[in-house]
């Protein structure tokens, strides 16, 4: 045995010689530059996750302005859910693959050429080619963020940096129908909708430049060497699965027919096809997604609890809303006001998360979804007990506690799920945590909408009960999530 060394009382001594001339204000220079580079992501993220949440409270409008069809102003939903999917995965591959900052400009250019499109529209079709227009532009754009956080951060500061993401997204989410009530109110009910779209517009103008003087060109191609491969047929089987599993879902409330179920199992077998493909393909070259990935423990959990946190969280906004405005006669505004609560709590939340997450890892996020939890049952019990008029005041704490749980599960599950992620697929993994979320928004809102509006409808709909049992659904999904999450902090602490 050999002796241990004692541990060392001294004090420390006095400062070594300094650096180079200049090392300590260049090392400034570039770590500030990693936060404006991280604050154009961030801009450009917002805006194309905003997109998901803003238009509900402008479809009334867009159907009056438009004489739109119920199918119509489906597909400007679902329109955008479904081509936003389609494109996150091979989009992250080709980021990693070639150059990310390209593809983050070029995302970011057709993302703002569509949302002017969207705004100009003068008919129901031009108005959802638009709308699938600007879902593939920001699937191409939002997989680059992730990367680039990769790319450019490391240990701790990674960890606020995704705290940063955490907080876009959950206030991208929840600040939508907010700000496209607050538009409709200072635009007018004829026109204000094309606001909701032509926001984006100086905002992509004035980011595109700063993205490209900000954001890191792509390594040298020697060190890409062996990730330049795009696997084609994994793309079209990936893309035709993905396709094959939401449109049952994103079409709930206007395909009614039995027979749209009959995609799940084409679904199934079209992404078992991939997942063989992918493990034969990657024996010779870098294939779309990389199997290994799966075989990480935090990145298989944390997509696992992405998916189901995402169908429990996304759908309560899709109740409340329609619960305000339908049921209780709220405007555009002053419904976006009362969901204000879960948006200050998921963004303040979301930042002090990505800081303590290096230190408490997943039981940050068991603790986030007891929180999410406890809020969404509160606010279910504050409508039974007053459902009348002011019940956005009854639920504006008990959303508080939620969004403040949602900020502390949304980000650090974003940094867990991707720290052990190589820079060279930061782009794939991160399409494919991407993907299992916007899959779980729309099985979430098909299945909790569906729960919702069979107590809404008819002569004598009842709106109170509506919401509360659609939030105890989404409640049981979270609970879910966090079975996921407790299930992984205990073997990960055996290990």
């Amino acid at each position: 045995m050999t002796a241990r060394t004692p541990r060392s009382t001294a004090q420390p001594g006095p400062p070594g010689p300094p650096g180079p001339p200049g090392a300590t204000a260049a090392g400034g220079r570039a770590a500030a530059r990693r936060w404006q580079a991280l604050a154009v992501c961030l801009v450009a993220g917002f805006m194309t996750l905003l997109d998901v949440s803003i238009v509900n409270v402008a479809l009334p409008t867009v159907r009056a302005g438009l004489h739109m069809s119920e199918s119509g102003l489906q597909w400007v939903l679902s329109g955008y859910a479904l081509a936003f999917g389609l494109v996150l995965v091979p989009a992250g591959r080709l980021g990693d693959a070639r150059s990310r900052r390209a593809v983050f400009l070029t995302g970011l250019a057709l993302f703002t050429a569509a949302s002017a499109l969207a705004g100009a529209a003068r008919n129901q079709e031009w108005l959802v080619l638009a709308r699938l227009f600007q879902g593939a532009a920001g699937g191409v754009l939002v997989p680059q963020v992730s990367g680039f956080i990769q790319t450019l951060f490391q240990g701790a500061e990674r960890g606020r940096a995704f705290g940063a993401l955490g907080a876009t997204i959950g206030l991208s989410t929840a600040v939508g129908p907010l700000l496209g009530g607050l538009l409709i109110h200072l635009f007018g009910p004829q026109d204000g909708w094309r606001w909701v779209f032509l926001v984006n517009l100086p905002i992509g103008v004035a980011a595109l430049p700063v993205a490209y003087r900000l954001l890191p060109p792509p390594p040298p191609a020697t060190e890409r060497a062996g990730h330049r491969d795009f696997d084609p047929v994994g793309v079209v089987l990936l893309g035709a699965g993905t396709v094959s599993l939401l449109l049952p879902f994103v079409q709930e409330q206007q395909w009614h027919s039995a027979s749209r179920w009959l995609l799940l199992p084409v679904a199934a077998v079209l992404l078992a096809a991939f997942v063989g493909w992918e493990a034969a393909y990657g024996r010779r070259h870098e294939p779309l997604v990389s199997m290994a990935l799966f075989r990480v423990r935090p990145y298989a959990a944390g997509v696992l609890l992405s998916l189901v946190y995402f169908a429990g969280f996304t759908a309560i906004f899709f109740i409340f809303t329609l619960y305000l405005q339908a049921g209780l006669h709220y405007s555009a505004l002053t419904a976006g006001l009362a969901i204000t609560p879960f948006a200050v709590g998921s963004g303040v939340a979301a930042a002090v998360g990505g800081r303590l997450v290096s230190r408490l890892g997943r039981r940050l996020v068991v603790a986030g979804l007891l929180l999410v939890l406890g809020g969404l049952l509160a606010a279910a019990l504050a409508v039974q007990l007053w459902s009348g008029p002011r019940v956005g005041w009854t639920t504006a704490l008990p959303l508080l506690v939620a969004g403040v749980g949602s900020g502390l599960v949304i980000a650090p599950n974003q940094t867990l799920t991707l720290q052990r992620v190589p820079v060279a697929r930061a782009g794939s993994a991160g399409g494919v945590l991407q993907t299992a979320q916007r899959v779980g928004s729309a099985v979430g809102i098909a299945v909790v909408g569906s729960v919702f509006f069979a107590h809404a409808r008819g002569r004598h709909p009842d709106w109170a009960t509506a919401f509360q049992l659609g939030v105890t659904v989404a409640a049981g999904l979270v609970l879910v999530a966090l079975l996921v999450a407790v299930t992984d902090d205990w073997v990960g602490r055996r290990a």
